[in-house]
């Protein structure tokens, strides 16, 4: 396919060739991807700046995305792509294979900075989801750091930098600068930045911002960040979120209150127990989408009020395809013995197989876990129109990046997200958590969005 790019993407493209560590914060369906693979392609062929490239993303996005996006377009299907993937024997056969571009998982990261370790030869980076790396603790980010002082050139691409507050920049912004910008250390940068919120103990679990933090980080990081947001540059039909409403029955109200009340639920095999707070949660969270897992592993069935509702959705979509997020394996045991025609989104390529029989309105419901499907897939040429939060969930960062699974670049039909929530339970928690999340996440987003207005206006003529 010839690649015509639109202005943004070839302001996206120049970024990364003329500022040696950058940042693109993109958000999801602005296509990262090929512009970064763009500027791999010029800085590799015209202008000989690198020799050896290194793509660091999620398991599926390295299998299938990124030797997707080369084969899909013209003027980078000659490039040679090498994956470090699978077994160490495969890898290290990957390893030694002739290339331009190698590809790692980053479960791999630390296997592979302990494989080279003093010989790192790729001088030019790319961390796809840098945002992955953003627990400084991480033997990902702490392997990566060793190794960083050897590398040329960084991109770090994401579309959700700061999914839980600008506490999470620092390593992000470290494997760009080597500290530049905000500090060598976290504790600096905290130091600096924060002051300690809630807290046990000598152990801080939440650092609130300094006055004028913000506008403090925006400024010391914005010229290596750029930072668009789809609805600025896109003209996407509308996205549509709505809270579904479920109302659990009598017995299963009583069950889950008992739980939130006294933290048991005594059965004759196995009780259900929540020992620490975290626990409870979770369980509750379960128990709202109609299961539990006890004690043992086993699981007690609740309700069935989701599966109801879902049902009820699937029969107004009209026979059109409905993509469903799951987050527990008893949620997915329930919707596959309710719904025998859904389809789970596979691995590799059965996985690659899925995603084109998903395309060509092959599968009418496709199952799907937030973990798994939330970077790098593109699903948005179905005739889905209906997207479907079985199980809710607490982080940002996986319901945005699902849900762009299908709202995105080339969607053309309105897609509506729907999310099942059980009346007063932990669900409606979860939503709230997220809702407040975003609106730190757009401060961020809308403070270094790039000053590119010619650009934009060069892009509607």
């Amino acid at each position: 396919m010839k690649y015509k790019p639109h202005k943004y993407q070839e302001y996206a493209t120049q970024r990364i060739i003329d500022t040696p560590y950058i940042g693109l914060f993109l958000e999801m369906g602005l296509g990262k991807t090929v512009s970064t693979l763009t500027a791999i392609d010029l800085l590799l062929n015209d202008y000989f700046e690198v020799n050896k490239v290194l793509v660091i993303a999620p398991l599926r996005v390295a299998n299938d995305t990124w030797p997707r996006e080369i084969e899909k377009w013209d003027h980078l299907n000659y490039l040679r792509i090498s994956k470090i993937l699978g077994s160490v024997d495969q890898r290290r056969r990957a390893l030694k294979a002739d290339a331009d571009i190698y590809v790692v998982n980053r479960e791999n990261v630390v296997w592979l900075v302990g494989e080279l370790g003093g010989k790192w030869d790729f001088d030019m980076v790319v961390i796809d989801e840098l945002s992955s790396f953003k627990n400084h603790k991480s033997k990902r980010f702490r392997a990566l750091r060793r190794v960083r002082p050897m590398m040329k050139r960084v991109v770090g691409l994401t579309g959700t930098p700061a999914p839980n507050g600008l506490i999470d920049l620092w390593p992000q912004i470290y494997l760009l600068d080597l500290g530049e910008r905000l500090g060598k250390t976290v504790t600096g940068y905290r130091d600096r930045y924060f002051v300690p919120g809630e807290r046990n103990g000598h152990t801080v679990y939440k650092w609130r911002e300094k006055k004028e933090a913000e506008e403090r980080i925006y400024d010391a990081i914005s010229d290596i960040v750029v930072s668009m947001k789809a609805e600025d540059w896109l003209e996407l039909p509308p996205k549509i979120e709505r809270t579904v409403p479920v109302k659990m029955s009598e017995q299963a109200w009583k069950l889950y209150k008992k739980l939130e009340r006294e933290l048991l639920i005594e059965y004759e095999d196995a009780d259900v127990v929540a020992q620490t707070a975290a626990v409870l949660s979770n369980k509750l969270l379960q128990m709202a989408s109609g299961a539990v897992y006890d004690e043992l592993r086993g699981i007690k069935r609740i309700h069935d009020a989701k599966l109801d509702a879902l049902e009820d959705i699937i029969e107004a979509a009209n026979g059109k395809p409905v993509m469903v997020f799951y987050n527990y394996q008893h949620s997915l045991d329930r919707i596959q013995q309710r719904f025998p025609e859904a389809k789970v989104l596979r691995k590799g390529k059965a996985g690659s197989e899925d995603i084109t029989a998903w395309n060509n309105d092959e599968i009418p419901i496709l199952l799907l876990h937030p973990k798994s499907a939330g970077h790098g897939l593109n699903l948005q040429e179905s005739s889905c129109q209906t997207v479907v939060w079985f199980d809710q969930i607490w982080s940002l960062e996986e319901y945005m990046q699902a849900n762009a699974r299908v709202h995105r670049q080339g969607q053309t039909r309105s897609v509506v997200i729907m999310r099942l929530v059980a009346e007063g339970t932990m669900d409606e928690d979860a939503i709230e958590a997220i809702e407040q999340k975003e609106t730190g996440q757009e401060a961020l987003m809308q403070a270094v969005k790039a000053r590119i207005e010619k650009a934009k206006e060069g892009e509607r003529v």
